[in-house]
């Protein structure tokens, strides 16, 4: 298709849309494929056919029957696998393959409702039929991710109908650069990547350089532990970001784009690969996109999956073939990026944001937010709270709302809310760092979090109950860093190495008085000597711990004790005698033979012979056998 008539694609998906009788939507983001979706999908079909309803996979023609559907990530990952029936919005939660005859017989037959399958409200017991009645969404503004949950990523068709490419259109047939460029910067959007860096100040800079060549960059490179917003939007809307970056290539006079996604995401690598053909078919990318008005091709590449190459330097040389190692800033990829080419760098939320931002207006965009961070932000909610998956709320949303009102609540180790109370929440990944009780009321925005030593990041959020070990967890995120650190520079790469070196030694009963100071030191060296973005912000999380925790680390060194009995290498196992009934079975466990007593007696540990292996927790039925 050489030119491409959003118009007129809009209203004839409308009109085959209109004679659906009901539409099921299947969550086929990667946790909920995980865990059997795409066997559900089939089975609809399947079930569908047999009880002579006209089942409808593509919507290509007006017919009338029972529309069945894939959509990306719908959010509530810790209910999936999720089945959506429209209209009515009704959501059913953990459907496996044999619930399908069911939901067919009584929704799609009968406009009724399973009402075992459906959710319930943690506090008053009562069914949530409706996505809308659910806690876990109404507390949300769910703006970027809205159609991710309810729209077929591989139909570009549905996309234009959503009003998908519209604002791209205005962008290039109607926009000048200097227009969009300023459109963006009164929006107050910034990056949604980690440096929460002015989008349009980048888009203005790049704009401004004189240079033939000019490259547009998608950085999917989302390697953060518990981090999964950008790899959803391309899962479930990837024409939200390819849309993105045509505005962005209009804006700063590209003509070349690269969406960079890790090798750990093939679900959206095949989606990003399959909306790229697409919107090339119908003439939005490529040579003379939109009616000859302008050239920009957009590739699809794969990451090998290093950390590093999240930062921006590092992607530029990975994309040419060089190793992905991060280089001196100045020049910025701006002025000198891609090849030696004025280069602009979004990560894939940002991108998404664009076309919001273009379609509605710059003051509707502002009135969502705080003054300085405007907008909505995606999380990645995980932890101990009732409730994880990705959620979107606007910039200065409290750490509590998230908790209390969408995540409902903490709970302990197993899943169970038994008042454990809330310790901590580490923001922003490996970059990022704790946030305590004391934070719980603190706005969710750039500046806020900058006060207290945090960062928003790419938008991880683990939660952590009092069972947990902040030392241990310190330790984990330096593990990472120094795991994944290039190796360029030499603070980074042996200052990370030492860190984790003294964290091991805390954590194994090693170290002494000089061990905290020394870690304390080491961090504001590698804060302030590594090259990167990646080792700068390498010792955050050891940093923030210790202002926080800074007693649970002293328990360690001085009393050798670990406060929540995780580290193994200080635990102390020991038999509770009013508990203890002297059946003698932990002691047939213990493979040292540290377990001594006579039966019906109080049975006892010997330390200095213990392993620590586990052995008798496990045996014990009456759980007479803990840790201190």
């Amino acid at each position: 298709m050489n030119k491409v008539k959003l118009e007129g694609i809009r209203d004839g998906y409308n009109k085959r849309f209109d004679c659906i009788d009901k539409r099921i939507i299947i969550c086929a983001g990667t946790g909920c494929v995980a865990n059997g979706a795409m066997g559900i999908y089939d089975e609809f079909i399947r079930q569908l056919d047999k009880a002579g309803i006209n089942v409808i996979v593509e919507l290509d023609k007006e017919e009338e029957g029972t529309l069945v559907s894939k959509s990306g990530c719908q959010g509530f990952c810790q209910m999936g696998p999720l089945v959506t029936i429209i209209p009515g919005k009704t959501m059913y939660t953990k459907v496996r393959v044999s619930d399908v005859s069911e939901i067919i017989e009584t929704s799609i037959l009968k406009d009724g409702t399973v009402e075992r399958l459906i959710y319930r409200n943690i506090e008053t017991g009562e069914g949530c039929p409706s996505v809308d009645d659910i806690p876990f969404y109404k507390k949300q503004s769910r703006t970027v991710l809205k159609n991710c949950g309810l729209m077929d990523p591989s139909d570009i068709d549905e996309y234009i109908a959503r009003g998908g490419y519209f604002a791209a259109e205005k962008a290039v047939a109607s926009m000048s650069s200097e227009e969009i460029c300023k459109v963006v910067k009164e929006s107050g959007l910034r990056g949604r990547g980690g440096g929460g860096f002015p989008t349009g100040t980048k888009w203005e800079l790049a704009m401004k350089e004189n240079s033939a060549d000019k490259y547009i960059i998608c950085n999917g490179d989302e390697g953060d532990p518990g981090a999964f917003m950008d790899r959803s939007i391309m899962e479930g809307n990837p024409h939200s970001v390819i849309e993105g970056m045509l505005i962005a290539a209009r804006a700063v006079g590209a003509n070349a784009g690269y969406v960079y996604v890790r090798m750990e995401y093939p679900l959206a690598v095949a989606r990003m690969k399959a909306a790229v053909r697409k919107a090339e078919e119908y003439g939005i990318i490529g040579e003379g996109a939109f009616e000859d008005r302008i050239d920009f091709k957009i590739t699809v590449m794969e990451g090998a999956g290093a950390f590093v190459c999240g930062e921006e330097t590092a992607l530029i040389a990975s994309i040419e073939g060089k190793r992905g190692m991060p280089s001196p800033k100045p020049p910025y990829p701006s002025t000198y990026g891609l090849f030696g080419k004025p280069t602009v760098i979004n990560n894939v939320e940002t991108l998404a944001t664009i076309p919001i931002v273009l379609g509605n207006g710059a003051g509707e965009f502002m009135n969502t937010g705080t003054e300085r961070s405007r907008g909505t932000k995606t999380f990645a909610l995980t932890g101990h709270v009732r409730n994880t998956g990705l959620i979107e709320v606007p910039f200065g949303t409290t750490l509590r709302e998230i908790i209390v009102d969408i995540a409902g609540g903490v709970v302990d180790n197993d899943g169970n809310p038994c008042g454990v109370d809330f310790k901590a929440v580490q923001i922003g990944g490996p970059s990022g760092g704790c946030l305590t009780k004391e934070h719980l009321d603190l706005p969710l925005d750039y500046e806020s979090l900058k006060s207290v030593g945090a960062m928003v990041g790419s938008g991880g959020l683990v939660v952590m109950n009092q069972q947990t070990c902040m030392v241990g967890i310190a330790r984990f995120f330096m593990k990472f860093t120094q795991n994944e650190s290039c190796g360029k520079c030499i603070v980074c790469r042996e200052g990370t190495k030492q860190m984790l070196a003294l964290l091991d030694d805390i954590t194994e009963g090693r170290a002494d008085e000089t061990t905290i100071p020394l870690l304390s030191e080491l961090a504001g060296v590698v804060k302030v000597g590594s090259l990167c973005g990646l080792g700068k912000s390498a010792p955050n999380p050891v940093l923030s711990s210790l202002e926080f925790f800074k007693d649970e680390y002293i328990e360690h060194v001085e009393n050798k004790r670990c406060p929540t009995g995780s580290c193994k290498a200080l635990a102390r196992y020991m038999i509770i005698e009013e508990k203890c009934k002297g059946c003698g079975l932990c002691a047939r466990k213990c493979p040292v033979d540290a377990i001594t007593g006579e039966k019906g007696m109080a049975y006892r540990i010997d330390a200095d012979k213990c392993i620590k292996c586990g052995a008798c927790i496990e045996a014990c039925r009456l759980s007479a056998v803990a840790m201190g």
